[in-house]
């Protein structure tokens, strides 16, 4: 898309409802209880891309996550009267977070309505900031609406987690600082999700540096904002490991203000944003939840487009459920081979696991787990299956393993990953 002509006319100063001084101003507001968290050049990364990749850690904020900017931009421009009443907001995230622990720092009461199903670490994490959380539907269209209903009902102000001006200058304040800290910085490739942060960024950034690229990132599984620039029809549903970026529904702002400004935007697979977030564990030693390694994986999914180039990642998030990341970290192993579980046919009499372990300690392949099956088995009654958990150095010492099973005469399969 060419930035330079608008279907809208909204990229004059005047039409935009954000502009680089409010987000310079909302930077002056802020900076005092946000962390500036640092940008900074992954040697690692930027020789797996081909590029200069600077990467911004926003999941070092208190919160974990860079709401905490836009949200405390939007409390400190309230009346007094309205820090009495208090906020109102619907949200199962970080937006919800980052509210409710700045509202308890200035005093302004915060209420946060939540779906029911919604995990009971996140409600105690909100509540744990001094939040009021209230429980309401199954969906989050439902808690929406019933925080709708309370504002009005208690002449609460509602937050939006993104369609909002003083929201967006919020978060446009991320791209100054990388700027400021990295300004060779010629692309940058930031997540969407209802298109908060990169309408604010994008604003800041094409400012300061109007022939920057600015390439937003959706998962394939939720590709709203992506449907609506690209005019396509694509579905938006699904489990995802992004659910930070989860938006069935563009913002009524944001919309074109990413139409505007965005050259492109990519999805990325449940895989990538798998392999993107294992990846920022063992490279950079930090935890990011599925959204905030959403720019990585689009990276490594697209990297003839970014050859060269010196390119600025958001990692805008890092609440990830430890059992989950537990589970991505080790699917990545058992896809890099350095993990595997086989399974081999035997005959049920005595030495034979004795005989199938000794290969293993020839070929020096660490046994984890074993797991005999006899009943539920099509094998005949004499026959046994064996699953092996094992540990080796990487994928070729794995098929050497294999190989020398096969050699020795077992029938082996390797249990496959989805």
């Amino acid at each position: 898309m060419d930035h330079g002509t608008s279907l809208r006319n909204i990229d004059t100063p005047a039409a935009m409802p954000v502009s680089i001084d409010d987000v310079r101003a909302a930077h002056e507001r802020i900076r005092g209880a946000i962390v500036r968290t640092p940008t900074l050049l992954s040697r690692t990364l930027s020789q797996v891309i081909g590029a200069e990749v600077y990467l911004k850690f926003e999941n070092l904020q208190f919160t974990a996550a860079y709401k905490e900017r836009g949200a405390l931009n939007r409390l400190l421009q309230l009346d007094a009267e309205a820090r009495a009443r208090g906020v109102i907001a619907a949200s199962a995230g970080n937006h919800a977070q980052g509210l409710a622990y700045h509202g308890a720092r200035l005093g302004v009461p915060v209420t946060i309505v939540m779906p029911k199903p919604t995990p009971t670490v996140k409600v105690m994490q909100t509540e744990g900031h001094g939040a009021t959380v209230v429980l309401h539907g199954e969906k989050f269209e439902e808690a929406y609406e019933h925080a709708r209903y309370l504002e009005a009902q208690q002449g609460l102000t509602f937050v939006h987690p993104f369609d909002e001006p003083e929201i967006m200058a919020g978060q446009g304040t991320v791209a100054l600082e990388m700027l400021e800290d990295a300004p060779d910085i010629d692309t940058l490739v930031v997540p969407i999700g209802g298109g908060g942060l990169f309408s604010g960024m994008g604003i800041a950034a094409r400012a300061l540096k109007p022939d920057i690229r600015l390439v937003g990132v959706q998962a394939e599984l939720y590709p709203s904002m992506y449907d609506y620039v690209k005019k396509a029809n694509r579905p938006c549903d699904g489990d995802t490991l992004a659910e930070g970026i989860a938006v069935k529904e563009p913002g009524s702002l944001t919309r074109y203000l990413v139409e505007d400004l965005a050259d492109d935007i990519l999805l990325v697979s449940e895989r990538m944003l798998e392999e993107a977030v294992s990846l920022l564990v063992q490279i950079e030693k930090t935890v990011v939840e599925g959204a905030g390694a959403a720019g990585l994986a689009a990276l490594l999914s697209n990297r003839e487009q970014f050859i060269g180039r010196k390119i600025g990642l958001v990692l805008t998030g890092g609440n990830i459920d430890t059992r989950l990341l537990a589970n991505v970290l080790l699917r990545d192993l058992a896809r890099s081979g350095r993990l595997a579980r086989l399974r081999i046919q035997l005959q049920d009499r005595p030495g034979t696991l004795f005989q199938v372990s000794r290969i293993f300690d020839e070929q020096g392949v660490n046994i984890l787990e074993l797991s005999h099956q006899r009943i539920f088995t099509n094998l005949p009654a004499k026959g046994l299956s064996l699953d092996v958990e094992c540990e080796t150095r990487d994928a070729r010492h794995l098929d050497r393993l294999i190989a020398a099973l096969r050699d020795a005469g077992y029938q082996v399969s390797p249990v496959e990953l989805a």
